[in-house]
């Protein structure tokens, strides 16, 4: 996955933050998305490691972290962002407000820093929204049945959401 040396070649890099005194008058991101160079680097800085323990142990939903991240580093976006939907119903909300249990138990952590996941995730989706392959899915036809969901968390949104394109 990523370039085979890719990780002893670059270094973590982190996103830029907009000034405090510019953000503290709107709501905009306070992060800036990194250039495109910067994200190919930092997709390719993900090693094969044998057993990826940011997908596995390291993240709730099981993304596929490896195969997304060598999709980024080839350029193949949609692809990566069809690969990061089969598994994550928002992740324009985890992009942002997941703490990256991932990067955590990234196996370059053990003595580097680790791949940037969190900020990679958050670029392909959305570079999806922005080229227009991410749609609103509404259901193709309805029932008329109803149905609770309890709970308005991720998982009560996820659930309602697979509900209604069933």
């Amino acid at each position: 996955m990523g370039k085979p040396t890719g990780f002893l070649e670059y270094r973590r890099e982190e996103p830029p933050h907009r000034e405090v005194a510019e953000r503290v008058r709107d709501y905009f991101e306070i992060n800036l998305p990194l250039p495109d160079e910067a994200l190919l680097r930092q997709a390719a800085r993900c090693m094969d490691c044998g057993i990826p323990f940011c997908h596995g142990a390291g993240c709730p939903l099981a993304n596929r972290i490896p195969e997304f991240n060598d999709l980024v580093w080839r350029g193949r976006w949609r692809e990566a962002c069809e690969n990061l939907h089969s598994t994550n119903n928002f992740p324009e909300i985890t992009g942002r407000v997941c703490p990256a249990p991932c990067e955590a138990s990234c196996t370059l952590n053990l003595n580097d820093d680790p791949v940037t996941i969190k900020q990679i995730e958050l670029e392909i989706v959305e570079r999806g929204w922005r080229e227009g392959w991410i749609r609103p899915q509404p259901a193709e036809s309805k029932t008329g049945k109803r149905v609770a969901v309890v709970g308005s968390g991720p998982a009560g949104l996820a659930c309602a959401q697979q509900l209604a394109r069933a």
